[in-house]
């Protein structure tokens, strides 16, 4: 009769089985978890709070920058403000948010795993990013920091115990990355489900494969340049302080080869969520799916040879310059390889567009004019006269925000149903689509004029002729800003009073939608799935996968009328 009773109330019984969230309960069981899509959420938790302390102090950069002269506080207390902004939105939420976020929950459901290779670890890895963020706060309330995020020397040796707490917290960090992008290799190797191929992965599974190379060459290298940084200032050894008897230059060299594969750690992930949402949204298979997949891995190590295009002004050789240039418009080449085969994926495609697809599009849009003038600044004669202005600003935040994290904000709203096992407001999606796309557009490309015209970047003041084009960016943050809070209004509504969600509501054909329930199981799998076809094979995502559980015994389950119907398979791909 009970069980009558909850059929007849439209509770079924795939929602009454113990999930993630509902099988164990307490505060101390969310601390010592071992279950990857716990740890992903409390990522989750931990970067969205970063994100928002990094946004509010990016619009009190903006407020100030409204006219010239002072208009919310003094030069000092602008320069800490926009040194906190990038070192808070860099280290502690664009390098973290999608690898540690949106990788742990969702790709190994994606191989078939029941969890990482190593758990423990995992959890360690958060703990350790919470003790580097909370170093940063340290630093932050003993106060004075305005060295900018990247620590030029020699100038942060000149500063107080703050520069050196925030450097021990950017080494601390850095193990996290390491930490987690180890486990993701070892995870991809060794433990996808049965007739799981290197061509079947979904391309989510091959950017997260990429980005994780990068973290674990990489990210030693700030670790150990952050460390002799503070030897240097504890010591009074010379490595960076010419007064020392070292060089500055060096440092820059050890930051930038760092920094700009830090910047393939923070966009690669976002090229594996744009291709799932691409691939969904269409009901289209991937074109050229192997092209997208080593295009990553590309685009993986020709990052690690063109740090030197940040330092054209530096005094290095005219062959070195010459040489890092040419390498700078090679790596475009990977990044046109995905932007075409996307747009041939949604050509005769049956195109949905939903909130996750609204953002891929976004992405499209934003990403190419962040490469596009990324060539612009990798030409030496142009960099000459644009470095160090407003162009170069706008550059950065069409790369990072209009790529990195359009494509975040669609992959959250993409797997929003399978980690809350509720749905949002689909209009509420759409609109706050269309105010972060205005109000970015309106933010950056008036920076991108600004810098044509001369505009220096890190500057409290300007003169009157810059007026209007300030004006313009910071009615455009406030735009940005209000998309961004409706995001957050509506997901924390979506929590408590959002619908239940389906099992797979996109009708998508990788593993987490086709063969998990609504809400993951605490193992994700409750028989470990045998794959027989490719992740985007949309004509068979009906069909049953091998060893299938409690989602319809692997088939693809979604809600009615909810997914367009998939076209016929295309067979030259």
């Amino acid at each position: 009769m009970e069980t009558a009773h909850k059929e007849a109330s439209g509770v079924t019984k795939t929602e009454e089985a113990p999930n993630y969230l509902n099988h164990e309960s307490g505060i101390w069981s969310w601390l010592t978890t071992l279950d990857h899509k716990r740890i992903g959420i409390m990522y989750a938790w931990a970067v969205a709070f970063f994100f928002l302390v990094g946004g509010l102090l990016a619009l009190a950069v903006r407020m100030e920058l409204f006219g010239p002269g002072e208009t919310i506080m003094g030069p000092d207390a602008y320069n800490q403000t926009f040194t906190l902004h990038g070192i808070i939105m860099i280290f502690l939420f664009l390098v973290p948010a999608t690898p540690a976020v949106l990788g742990n929950f969702v790709l190994p459901i994606q191989l078939g795993a029941k969890d990482v290779a190593f758990p423990r670890l995992n959890l360690a890895s958060w703990y350790i990013y919470m003790i580097g963020a909370f170093t940063a706060i340290a630093a932050i309330l003993l106060g004075d920091i305005d060295t900018g995020w990247t620590f030029y020397a020699p100038y942060s040796l000149q500063q107080g115990s703050a520069v050196i707490i925030m450097t021990a917290s950017v080494f601390v960090i850095g193990f996290s990355s390491i930490l987690t992008g180890m486990n993701m290799i070892v995870t991809i190797h060794k433990m996808r489900a049965p007739g799981l191929t290197w061509n079947r992965l979904p391309l989510f599974v091959w950017s997260i494969y990429a980005t994780s190379i990068v973290q674990i060459l990489a990210t030693p290298v700030i670790g150990i340049t952050m460390l002799l940084l503070i030897f240097e200032q504890v010591l009074q050894i010379g490595i960076f302080d010419p007064a020392l008897g070292g060089d500055p230059i060096l440092f820059q060299h050890f930051f930038w080869f760092y920094s700009h594969p830090a910047v393939y750690i923070m966009i690669l992930p976002g090229f594996g969520i744009i291709s799932e949402l691409i691939a969904t949204f269409s009901r289209h298979r991937v074109f050229g799916y192997r092209a997208i997949a080593l295009s990553s891995v590309a685009i993986a190590m020709l990052g690690f040879l063109v740090w030197g295009h940040h330092m054209f002004v530096s005094g290095q050789s005219a062959v070195s310059s010459i040489i890092f240039s040419l390498i700078t418009f090679l790596i475009g080449i990977p990044s046109g390889i995905k932007i075409f085969n996307w747009i041939a994926t949604m050509y005769k495609g049956s195109i949905w567009l939903q909130t996750p697809m609204l953002y891929a599009l976004s992405f499209l849009f934003l990403f190419t004019i962040g490469g596009l003038t990324g060539i612009v600044v990798g030409v030496l004669a142009l960099d000459i006269h644009l470095h160090d202005t407003y162009f170069v600003v706008g550059h950065f935040h069409y790369v990072m925000m209009g790529g990195m994290v359009m494509a975040l904000l669609g992959g959250v709203h993409y797997w929003w149903p399978k980690m809350t096992g509720r749905m949002y407001n689909e209009t509420a999606g759409k609109i706050a689509v269309a105010l972060i796309f205005v109000g970015f557009n309106l933010t950056f490309f008036s920076q991108l004029i600004m810098g044509t015209k001369g505009m220096p970047r890190r500057y409290y003041d300007y003169l009157e002729q810059f007026t209007a084009l300030h004006q313009v960016s910071t009615i455009g943050s406030w735009i940005l800003a209000a998309g961004l809070f409706l995001v957050m209004g509506y997901g924390l509504y979506s929590l408590v009073r959002g619908k239940k969600a389906p099992a797979n509501p996109w009708g998508a054909a990788t593993l987490e939608w086709t063969n998990v329930a609504a809400i993951p199981d605490p193992h994700n799998f409750k028989r470990t799935p045998l794959v027989t076809r490719g992740p985007y094979d949309f004509h068979l995502a009906d069909e049953v996968f091998g060893g299938g559980d409690g989602a319809g015994d692997g088939a693809a389950v979604r809600a009615p009328d909810a997914a367009p119907p998939a076209p016929e398979p295309k067979t030259a791909q």
